[in-house]
């Protein structure tokens, strides 16, 4: 391999250069938006064709909770952004501290929801419920599969605490708090 052949492969990542972190975690990033932007599609296009299914499925749905998830993961980014900048200080013990924070946080928002899946479960509703629980609990449970593994990361990076993999680390972790930002309004509050 030619040193020229060496420039254009350090070089070949174009724009996912300019991004924190490693960029490798920004294909994955991508690649997750798209998977998801095509379940909550589903969710739209089912929710037009099946109102009333919707809307009583809807009915259901602990809002509340749902709202205290939001205020949760909202804040458990903070915690991340703020060990972005601890590590980037150079600070690891202050960057291992809101890592610990954010996967607290983290941790309290699987709770929350696996306390609000009871709930639905207790009335009778599961994935073959209806067409709005079958995509449901399809799109949130993918959802806390992805915050489950972000905590997994987050003690990975937790580790070394150094910032590229702290920033690689938290830019996963903002990816999952904007997907339940775009998520909770679909499901829990636009009503049919």
């Amino acid at each position: 391999m030619s040193a020229t052949d060496c420039e254009q492969r350090e070089t070949s990542w174009g724009i996912l250069e300019d991004l924190p972190g490693d960029p490798m975690i920004w294909v994955l990033i991508f690649s997750e938006l798209a998977a998801f932007g095509l379940f909550l599609g589903a969710f739209v296009v089912a929710r037009a064709v099946h109102p009333a299914v919707f809307a009583a499925g809807q009915a259901t749905l602990e809002t509340h909770l749902a709202g205290i998830n939001t205020i949760v993961l909202v804040t458990s980014g903070w915690a991340a952004a703020r060990a972005t900048a601890a590590a980037r200080a150079g600070r690891r013990p202050a960057a291992r501290g809101w890592l610990f924070g954010a996967m607290a946080l983290g941790t309290l928002f699987i709770a929350i929801k696996l306390f609000e899946y009871a709930g639905e479960i207790a009335l009778g509703n599961g994935l073959e419920t209806s067409a709005f629980f079958t995509l449901y609990f399809l799109l949130t449970g993918f959802h806390l599969l992805h915050v489950g593994l972000g905590v997994v990361i987050l003690a990975v990076v937790s580790r070394g605490a150094n910032a590229a993999g702290v920033e690689t680390g938290t830019a996963f972790w903002h990816m999952v708090d904007l997907l339940w930002i775009v998520m909770f309004p679909i499901i829990y509050l636009v009503h049919p």
